[in-house]
C-alpha cells in the first residue's frame, strides 16, 4: 500500500504535471525549430507571439461566454482557438511581409534577423499589454477535474489522492493529435515535402522549382497554429499573464536546442526532458520518500534540490551543458 501511495503522490505532483508541461513546451519548441530549420533564424519574438495569440483566444472566449456559448464539461477556449490562430497568422504574415522579407532579400546574416526579432518581440509585447493589460487573466471554464483527489481516495481506499485536471488531460491528448497531424503533413503532403527539401538544401530546392514564398507562408501558418494551441493550453492549465509567456521563451528554446534545432522529433523529446527536469528538481520529495523508506530513515528536510522560484534556472543549466558538450542536440539538429 505504501508503494501505491508513493506512486500516486509521484504521479500527482511530478509525472502528470510534467507530461502536461512537456506537451506545452514540445508544441512551442516545434514552432521554434520550424522557423530555425526553414527560415534559418532564432525567433526571439516567439514567446510574445504566443502571448498575443493566447490573448486573442481569451478575448474570443469571453465573448462566447457572454453569449452563453459553451462546450459543457470542456473549456470554451477550444471554440476560440481557430479564431486565435487566424488573427495570429495575419499578424505574423504581416510582420513577415513588412519586416522579415526585406532582410531575406538582402541576404542578411541570421544574427541580424535575430536582432530584428527582438525588436518585433517588444512591439508584440506592447500590443498585448495595451489591449489586455499586464495583469493575470483567467478564462478557464467547464469541469475542473477528470477525477478529483477525494473521488480517487473513495474509489481506491488509498491515503493519497490523485487529482487529474481536465486541462492536463486535454493538453496531453491535444499535443498527441497535433504532433501526429504535423508529421503526417510534413511527410505525406507535397507542401510538407517541399518544406523539408527547402530546409535541407535551399539552393537545390529552388532549382527544383519550389516556391520559397509559399514555403515561408505555410511555415508561418503552421507556427501560428502551434504557438496559439500551446499558449492556450498553458493558460488553461495555469493562468494567462503576458510576462509569463516571455519567461517561457527560455524553456522553449532550451527544449528546441536540447533536442536538436531543426529536428521536429528532437523538439518533442527536448520538451519532455526540460519539463521532467524542471518539475523533478524543484519538487519536494519528502512525501514520496516517507512512503518508500523505513521509519528510521525518513527524511526531516523537504528533499528539494531547488525552490520552485528557480525552475527556469534548471532550463538554463541544461541548455548550457548541451551547448558545451553536444551543440547539435540529442537528435543531431543544426549546431547553434
Amino acid at each position: 500500500m505504501d508503494f501505491l501511495n508513493a506512486l500516486v503522490a509521484l504521479s500527482n505532483f511530478v509525472l502528470i504535471p510534467a507530461l502536461a508541461y512537456g506537451s506545452q513546451l514540445a508544441l512551442g519548441a516545434l514552432g521554434v525549430t520550424l522557423v530555425y530549420g526553414i527560415l534559418r533564424f532564432s525567433n526571439f519574438a516567439h514567446g510574445d507571439t504566443m502571448a498575443f495569440g493566447t490573448m486573442t483566444v481569451v478575448i474570443f472566449t469571453w465573448m462566447f461566454q457572454s453569449m452563453g456559448i459553451s462546450l459543457g464539461p470542456l473549456p470554451t477556449a477550444l471554440l476560440a482557438i481557430p479564431f486565435g490562430i487566424a488573427v495570429t497568422a495575419l499578424l505574423v504574415l504581416g510582420t513577415d511581409k513588412v519586416i522579415y522579407k526585406f532582410y531575406r532579400r538582402q541576404k542578411a546574416k541570421p544574427v541580424i534577423i535575430v536582432m530584428v526579432s527582438i525588436g518585433v518581440m517588444f512591439v508584440y509585447n506592447g500590443i498585448t499589454r495595451l489591449i489586455l493589460g499586464a495583469d493575470e487573466q483567467r478564462f478557464a471554464d467547464g469541469d475542473r477535474f477528470i477525477i478529483s483527489a477525494r473521488e480517487f481516495k473513495a474509489l481506491t481506499g488509498l491515503r493519497e489522492g490523485l487529482a487529474f485536471k481536465t486541462t492536463q488531460g486535454l493538453t496531453i491528448l491535444t499535443a498527441v493529435i497535433v504532433v501526429i497531424l504535423l508529421f503526417w503533413f510534413l511527410n505525406k503532403t507535397r507542401t510538407g515535402k517541399s518544406m523539408r527539401a527547402f530546409s535541407d538544401n535551399e539552393d537545390l530546392a529552388l532549382l527544383s522549382g519550389i516556391n520559397p514564398e509559399r514555403v515561408v507562408m505555410v511555415t508561418w501558418l503552421i507556427v501560428s497554429a502551434l504557438i496559439v494551441i500551446a499558449g492556450t493550453l498553458y493558460g488553461l492549465d495555469k493562468s494567462y499573464k503576458p510576462f509569463t509567456y516571455f519567461q517561457l521563451l527560455l524553456p522553449i528554446f532550451a527544449a528546441a536546442i536540447v533536442g536538436g534545432l531543426g529536428s521536429p522529433v528532437g523538439a518533442i523529446a527536448g520538451g519532455f526532458v526540460i519539463a521532467f527536469s524542471e518539475v523533478g528538481i524543484t519538487y519536494a520529495w519528502k512525501k514520496v520518500l516517507r512512503y518508500l523508506l523505513p521509519e528510521n530513515l525518513e527524511p526531516d528536510s523537504l528533499v528539494q534540490l531547488l525552490a520552485t522560484d528557480y525552475k527556469f534556472a534548471v532550463s538554463f543549466m541544461i541548455l548550457v551543458i548541451v551547448l558545451l558538450f553536444k551543440p547539435t542536440g540529442l537528435f543531431k539538429g543544426k549546431s547553434v
